[in-house]
């Protein structure tokens, strides 16, 4: 599968409406980005069941702000609405893959109510 363009356009829609996104914060002007670029284009060849998709940073930088992304690349992985996994750097394919099986065998589940307690934490702290 062919990575997506994000932008702040379609953003929700994609990342919502899909159950797995992997998504590479870059900029054409980043050597590292374009190190980056063809093992992150592999791997969406290996895993045609996620979405894998790039946020070209100098053309998107309302949703660079937003994810409060300082280096590039960045790479982010979002389940269920939930970002599991962001770190910034440029990863070897062996990394990519071990990092994308590791987002795989999370439990949701516990995923959610980790978010859900953390969440009510903050609440009450600001109470």
């Amino acid at each position: 599968m062919s990575t997506v363009e994000l932008t702040k356009d379609n953003f929700d829609e994609i990342v919502s409406g899909s159950e797995f996104v992997l998504i590479d914060f870059w900029a054409s002007w980043c050597g590292p980005c374009r190190t980056f670029s063809p093992v992150f284009e592999s791997a969406s060849e290996r895993h045609d069941d996620l979405v894998f998709a790039k946020v070209n940073t100098e053309a998107q930088p309302e949703l660079a702000a937003a994810f409060e992304i300082q280096s590039i690349p960045t790479l982010m992985i979002v389940r269920d609405n939930i970002a599991v996994f962001a770190q910034p750097g440029a990863l070897p394919a062996t990394a990519l893959e071990d990092v994308i099986g590791q987002a795989r065998a999370l439990n949701m589940d516990e995923v959610r109510a980790s978010v859900a307690e953390a969440a009510a934490k903050q609440q009450g702290s600001s109470d």
